[in-house]
């Protein structure tokens, strides 16, 4: 009898077919960019995590400035993850928009600005904290830190609801707490996210 000609398949396009191998997810971390991008933006907010704590209530205008630079870098970050994310990008964006308008606004009246930011603190943290949650759910299956957005959205809210309460001075010491906390958390994930995109990337 007679017998089938049988073809031979290339065991790398076989793998690329079924779309099980590690070239395709390394592909898709590439898209994140540069890993070296979120190493330096993550030790910037480390600097300004510690300039911020240092300070107290009576450096009202230093305060303010650095606001203006945190919410630059804030807005840099919110436009690269709008970027290459497809899910709530429409909310990273607005947040992006928020950041720049807070960054002129520090900027040209820093002593307004963080009167003003610390009138309306125990908003923001709730809103924050409420996208940083959802941005922790959506992304678990990719992002093995996760957990870090997730509880730091916790303790943004749970803040919020805090300061929501408080008198007005003690809602610019919150301020300065929130700020260098906050810049601090961030810098931790930003350093986290960039060794997982370079163990990706080379993977």
């Amino acid at each position: 009898c007679e017998r089938e000609p049988q073809m031979s398949i290339n065991p790398d396009v076989a793998e690329g077919r079924a779309g099980t191998g590690p070239n395709p997810r390394a592909a898709l971390w590439r898209l994140a960019g540069p890993w070296w991008l979120f190493l330096v933006t993550g030790i910037a907010w480390l600097i300004i995590a510690v300039m911020v704590l240092r300070f107290t209530p009576a450096s009202v205008n230093t305060v303010g400035v650095l606001m203006g630079i945190l919410f630059l870098l804030g807005a840099f970050n919110e436009f690269l993850i709008a970027s290459i994310r497809h899910t709530w990008r429409w909310a990273h964006v607005v947040m992006g928009v928020l950041f720049v308008v807070g960054a002129i606004w520090a900027f040209a009246r820093p002593f307004n600005a963080f009167w003003a930011l610390a009138s309306v603190l125990g908003l923001l943290l709730v809103f924050k904290g409420t996208l940083d949650i959802i941005a922790a759910v959506v992304t678990k299956d990719v992002n093995s830190s996760w957990w870090l957005g997730l509880v730091a959205g916790i303790l943004e809210i749970v803040l919020g609801f805090w300061a929501s309460q408080q008198q007005f001075p003690a809602r610019g010491a919150l301020l300065l707490l929130w700020v260098g906390f906050f810049a601090l958390f961030r810098g931790i994930s930003e350093i986290v996210i960039g060794f997982e995109v370079r163990s990706r990337q080379r993977g």
